[in-house]
């Protein structure tokens, strides 16, 4: 035994950890986030809406949203096409990359957004995917002003 009687802690030992994960403090909005799309049907719906300009580092499809919601949504999607896990990953990213900083200013307010990353996505010149994000984003706004 030790001297102050316990074998295992010493007497300055606090209380072990409890268990499970900390609740958040406080979460703010942060400037440049954006909502996601999540569920298929979401995706489903843009997709139905045939509203999409396909550019060399990526496909963009739009849609009104049907909630009557301001904010402009985003999704994501690559597919096994683009590559392994890791390729797909880096697309993804660098899609989310792109949005945060393009969509607030270029983005229609009201809309869905879905960008498919393809096949050049994750090696293309960043400043080459910005000016395809913007060249599509731009075309979707003509024809969603056309058909208006």
């Amino acid at each position: 035994p030790r001297p102050h009687g316990h074998c295992r802690r010493p007497p300055c030992a606090r209380a072990p950890a409890r268990q499970g994960s900390q609740a958040p403090v406080s979460l703010s909005f942060m400037p440049g986030a954006f909502v996601r799309l999540k569920r298929r049907r979401d995706f489903l719906r843009v997709a139905a809406a045939r509203q999409k300009a396909v550019m060399p580092g990526m496909v963009v499809q739009a849609c009104p949203r049907p909630d009557g919601g301001i904010d402009p949504r985003v999704g994501f999607t690559a597919s096994r096409k683009v590559g392994n896990a890791v390729l797909r990953n880096r697309a993804r990213r660098r899609l989310k990359a792109l949005v945060e900083t393009m969509l607030p200013e270029q983005g229609m307010d009201g809309t869905d957004y879905v960008l498919i990353a393809r096949q050049a996505t994750p090696e293309r010149n960043f400043a080459d995917l910005r000016q395809d994000l913007e060249t599509a984003l731009k075309r979707l706004s003509r024809t969603e002003r056309s058909r208006a």
